[in-house]
């Protein structure tokens, strides 16, 4: 039983909750035969799609690799440590940046009718659309653990390969490939220390 401590009582979530998507949280190098269902995968983005972004610009893409087809063109441009893993992970799933993510805005962004040309210049819109793609990207893991699943994402791949290889007719930018699935035995690596508050939060 965790024991609760004074900030946690802070917080409006249970302190399993907290737990859940965060304490006892752990990236997973390993996991169980046990399959994801597509059902699983959409309630994942069906509750991280709330997550803000900047002007609602949404730009996260997710490739889901299931079949053995897919995962044989992934593995070799994964990085060779991360590439076991991958193999035996139940389900995979590349994360990207839609570069052209303002042809969405007006459906998007209502309020403000030239949205979409604010983002009309390339090099702006490209460093917009990963900065917003990172913040669902931890949002989308929060999800994962939310479904009762663990999530060994990894940033060791060929990205350039990846983007050749799944998306060569569209304009997504691959950032993270995260494997999902219930954790295995040992699947984890020790816990490593985090920075305390006073190491990392000022007030002014």
């Amino acid at each position: 039983m965790t024991t609760t401590e004074p900030t946690e009582t802070a917080l409006q979530l249970p302190a399993d909750v907290q737990d859940l998507l965060f304490r006892e949280a752990r990236t997973a190098n390993n996991f169980s035969d046990e399959q994801v269902t597509d059902e699983q995968v959409r309630a994942i983005y069906e509750l991280v799609k709330w997550a803000p972004t900047s002007m609602n610009t949404q730009p996260l893409r997710a490739l889901v690799i299931r079949s053995d087809e897919a995962k044989r063109r992934l593995l070799p441009l994964m990085a060779e440590g991360n590439r076991a893993k991958t193999e035996a992970a139940p389900l995979t799933v590349v994360l990207a940046a839609d570069v052209d993510f303002h042809e969405n805005l007006p459906e998007l962004f209502p309020h403000f009718p030239g949205a979409k040309d604010v983002f009309s210049e390339e090099p702006g819109r490209v460093e917009v659309a990963k900065l917003n793609t990172s913040l669902q990207i931890g949002y989308f893991i929060i999800g994962v653990r939310a479904a009762g699943l663990a999530a060994g994402p990894m940033t060791g791949f060929d990205a350039e390969g990846v983007d050749k290889e799944f998306f060569a007719d569209r304009p997504w930018k691959s950032l993270v490939v995260v494997n999902i699935g219930k954790p295995g035995e040992n699947p984890w690596f020790d816990r490593l220390p985090r920075l305390s508050f006073d190491q990392v939060v000022e007030t002014l």
